[in-house]
């Protein structure tokens, strides 16, 4: 298996509603997931870029939360429609996506 060059972990944490931290679960993760793998198939990526679900991250109040190396970038507040930007501006472009990265406090 080749080294990937980029490694994307998405957040799928699940908590029940009601619950004081929230979770990306309830803000859309699983649609997010999703949608990275159906465009890292469509595209034929999966040699260049690995995907991987993960627990929690930690900024919770911020998800759905999504973690990019090498570089140590954290999205926040991805949504389905926000997958295939970060795929062609930070996966494939290397410029990461200014507008979603999550504030300094929090990461």
């Amino acid at each position: 298996m080749p080294r990937p060059e980029k490694h994307v972990f998405v957040c799928t944490q699940s908590r029940p509603e009601g619950h004081p931290r929230g979770s990306c679960g309830i803000k859309g993760c699983a649609e997010v997931m999703n949608e990275f793998m159906t465009q890292m198939q469509t595209r034929n990526l999966f040699e260049k870029i690995a995907l991987t679900n993960t627990g929690c991250l930690g900024p919770c109040m911020m998800g759905s939360s999504v973690l990019v190396y090498p570089e140590g970038v954290m999205y926040g507040k991805v949504t389905k429609a926000d997958v295939k930007t970060i795929i062609e501006e930070h996966l494939l472009g290397g410029k990461p996506v200014e507008k979603l990265i999550v504030p300094a406090e929090v990461w």
